[in-house]
């Protein structure tokens, strides 16, 4: 028997974290000091992202073409690593106040990061389809590890049966498109558009995946899951679905629709347009009705998807790359944002609600300040990241004519301000009496939100080189 050669090159970043999160998860069985894990899987993603940052600039492939190594996955796979890094980070303190067991956490979050790591790589639908599972599978589990807690519970049962739902859609669509095109692979895809004989049929598996990847980044009216989830899930894996799961959601999302689908942007385009404003404004008016910061983030996370959508809508070479640089901003100024949702929390006291806050500036000047660069960025603030982000993602639509999506979300933005700005109001203007666990006794939480923070605050002033970098990634697909 002959086996086909694999370009280990190519597959390395997901070796690493696969090969990682299975020594996790045997090591859990002996080890019970929580900290060692976190250190141990931290190190060992720290090792990752340098050995993927060393691959900038190689490409290859395996698997038959339907697995590269390029810039566009490069620059989700290292966008990916560093989010894992923050997250094991908040979660070091936080897993062992809450008791989730160590090894089975770390090493879920691990698969889960392998699972996004394909689905950044794969051009094709059925891989893109197996690394969806394999992440979603892990996240599942991940909402409901905290066991104790009956949200916790209800919040994995909500997300398994919806996204199972959402499965069938993608395995359907995946389908059709084959059966439309007799292929799954991205680029062949592309290049059998014009010589499709029933265009009826691969119109409507377009459509089913558009309902796949739209309930995977949360987008309206498929965006249900997302504020009890959010709310019911363990504070730091909330963090990893708002910023890894959505980014890797639009990895996928992106390649496929404006790689593989390019070709009938015409057909598509208005509905995205559809979706686009939509996800903003519902996300941001139902926002402004929240008490729980939880469910406000969550809300608030929708709604930045819809700005996404915009740049999806957009099309083309700047539409692709404002959405890459939109998920790199996204990234920090969100993951800090339920970094601090973590630090104002003790345990069996979640301090969830807005009105918790109330004080935080001087009770906690370091806190205060970091929400206050996170909330500004999240409205769009200059010269915060939030800002840069909304700028390229609106000139990209006015680029290519849609003038009246560019307006829309211009005002959505102003919407936003009202429960970002409330949050503000509340923790410089408001007395409150909620203590604050000091940061020496959670160093490595305080950590990541001081990293989040100066990463929000460098690419809002240094924009062009992120940007740049996420031009050269969107145009590096085969």
């Amino acid at each position: 028997m002959t086996f086909p050669a694999i370009d280990w090159i190519a597959v390395l970043p997901l070796l690493l974290v696969a090969c990682l999160g299975v020594v996790c998860l045997g090591v859990g069985l002996f080890v019970d000091d929580d900290e060692v894990l976190g250190w141990g899987a931290l190190v060992g993603l720290g090792v990752t992202f340098i050995t993927t940052a060393v691959l900038i600039g190689q490409h290859g492939s395996a698997f038959n073409g339907t697995l590269v190594l390029d810039g566009y996955a490069l620059f989700f796979d290292l966008l990916i690593l560093a989010v894992g890094c923050v997250v094991v980070l908040m979660s070091m303190s936080y897993v062992e106040e809450t008791g989730i067991g160590a090894g089975e956490y770390y090493a879920l979050l691990l698969f889960a990061l392998s699972g996004m790591i394909v689905m950044a790589s794969a051009t094709d639908l059925i891989l893109i389809f197996l690394g969806l599972e394999v992440m979603s599978i892990s996240v599942y589990i991940l909402a409901g590890a905290w066991r104790t807690q009956m949200r916790s519970n209800e919040a994995a049962m909500k997300y398994f049966l919806l996204g199972a739902f959402a499965t069938g859609f993608l395995l359907y669509g995946i389908a059709l498109i084959y059966g439309a095109t007799g292929a799954t692979r991205i680029d062949v895809i592309a290049d059998k558009l014009g010589g499709v004989i029933d265009r009826h049929l691969l119109l409507a598996g377009v459509a089913m995946l558009l309902v796949a990847f739209g309930f995977k980044v949360a987008a309206v009216p498929f965006h249900m899951w997302t504020p009890d989830v959010y709310e019911g899930a363990p504070t730091s894996v909330t963090a990893l679905m708002a910023v890894a799961v959505k980014s890797a959601g639009f990895a996928a999302f992106t390649r496929v629709f404006l790689r593989g689908f390019g070709g009938l942007h015409a057909d598509w385009s208005m509905l995205l347009w559809v979706l686009a404003v939509a996800t903003m404004t519902v996300g941001n008016v139902l926002a402004l009705a929240q008490h729980n910061i939880k469910r406000m983030l969550a809300y608030s996370s929708i709604a930045h998807a819809g700005y996404i959508l915009v740049a999806l809508t957009a099309g083309g070479p700047t539409g692709g790359a404002a959405a890459l640089f939109y998920l790199l901003a996204y990234a920090g100024m969100n993951l800090g944002a339920f970094g601090v949702v973590l630090a104002l929390g003790r345990r069996g006291e979640p301090h969830e609600e807005i009105d918790d806050y109330a004080g935080l500036g001087f009770r906690s000047p370091l806190l205060g300040a970091a929400m206050a660069i996170f909330m500004l960025s999240l409205t769009g603030i200059p010269p915060l990241a939030g800002f840069a982000g909304k700028i390229y993602v609106f000139t990209a639509a006015v680029r290519e004519g849609y003038y009246a999506l560019a307006v829309i979300g211009v005002i959505n933005s102003v919407i936003s301000a009202g429960y970002y700005v409330r949050v503000l109001v509340v923790m410089f203007m408001t007395p409150g009496a909620v203590d604050v666990v000091r940061a020496s006794r959670r160093p490595y939480l305080f950590t990541s939100i001081v990293f989040s923070a100066v990463v929000t605050v460098l690419i809002g002033v240094f924009p062009a080189p992120w940007l740049e970098l996420a031009r050269l990634s969107f145009l590096s697909q085969p």
